[in-house]
């Protein structure tokens, strides 16, 4: 797939693309798309159909939405673009003129779903943005631009938007940085987004994942962008307003030799995304630990049970030696994991 080529030749990179989690109307739609087309965006997104994970959540306008499309791309000079599940999006999506498509998250998870949409692109001539599945299986994401690429289509990106977890942790969607890495490896031409909105589900959260990806050498940046972010019918949460896009834009650090066209700086990247992880993995596990401390208080038990943190000890050793880890070197790991734990309970004890 070395032919593949930019989604929209004309924008530099970074490519920034923004806009609604959804068209909820043409006062809001039009209003937001002059907005960032003032911040400097090039390219709006807005969702016309939206898969919901409950019935009777709002589920987007529909067809109708796509004249307000047409409209902000005549008005204000932007490229759009909209989400598209089925063959009748693509048909209804390609006659109001946008300049792309992006297949969803829960499409791309669906192999069948993804090759219908990719046998009604066969002939077209348009961008085609592909969002990463649900779960974190690289070969599931790259199995669904395989599809796209063999139905013709040339211009064509992936985004990054973080995948489904039932873990606690601060984001929506666990980042997993390495399986966007490890894309990037796979497919070199291919230009890869991230979409901080989203990996985040919390507003404040979009201006440091949003560096974080430039710093990782992403392509650019999806960002759900509304002009009145607090009444929007969906992900309200996560949404910006224009003027904190502009900021946010206007603060980023950009790198003059992108990460992703050396070696070494995928192999950081990639340690980076995995430190990244065991810090949620630490937090994680001190949240357990916390709940157990309430455990032992409700019933009057030892926070310290020696003979469970030998128990635990010997087989993480054991573990370790197995995948070429000394012994000495987990025990460190544990005696400070199983110090701050105990900390952790015991400020339960004191409260």
């Amino acid at each position: 797939m070395n032919d593949i080529k930019p989604i929209f030749s004309e924008c530099s990179e970074p490519l920034y693309i923004a806009g609604p989690c959804s068209a909820e109307s043409r006062n809001q739609l039009l209003t937001t798309a002059r907005d960032i087309a003032a911040a400097g965006v090039k390219v709006l997104r807005a969702g016309v159909w939206k898969p919901r994970t409950k019935p009777g959540s709002f589920e987007g306008i529909g067809r109708e939405a796509l004249a307000w499309l047409r409209e902000a791309k005549e008005e204000y000079g932007l490229s759009v673009i909209t989400e598209v599940a089925t063959p009748e999006h693509l048909e209804y999506a390609l006659e109001a003129g946008v300049d792309g498509v992006w297949i969803g998250a829960r499409t791309t998870t669906n192999p069948f779903a993804t090759q219908q949409v990719a046998d009604a692109l066969r002939g077209v001539d348009t961008a085609v943005i592909v969002k990463n599945p649900v779960i974190p299986d690289v070969d599931l994401w790259v199995g669904a631009i395989e599809r796209i690429y063999n139905s013709g289509v040339r211009r064509i990106a992936a985004v990054h938007r973080g995948f489904g977890t039932h873990q606690t942790s601060q984001y929506r969607n666990a980042p997993h940085w390495s399986v966007p890495i490890e894309l990037h490896r796979r497919i070199p031409a291919l230009q890869i987004l991230s979409d901080p909105s989203h990996i985040g589900g919390r507003r404040d959260l979009v201006a440091q994942l949003s560096q974080q990806a430039l710093n990782l050498g992403f392509s650019g940046l999806m960002i759900e962008c509304h002009n009145c972010p607090e009444e929007a019918l969906s992900d309200a949460a996560q949404q910006i307003t224009p003027a904190t896009l502009r900021d946010i834009i206007g603060s980023l650090k950009l790198r003059r030799t992108p990460v992703e066209s050396n070696v070494l700086g995928d192999y950081r990247a990639h340690i980076d995304s995995i430190d990244s992880r065991i810090i949620e993995l630490l937090a994680e596990r001190m949240d357990v630990a916390r709940e157990i401390g309430r455990y032992k208080q409700q019933h009057a038990m030892a926070v310290v049970q020696h003979d469970r943190y030998n128990e635990l000890l010997e087989s993480a050793e054991a573990r370790a030696e197995f995948m070429g880890l000394s012994r000495s070197f987990i025990n460190q790991i544990y005696s400070a994991v199983h110090e701050e734990s105990v900390r952790q309970q015991l400020e339960i004890e004191k409260k």
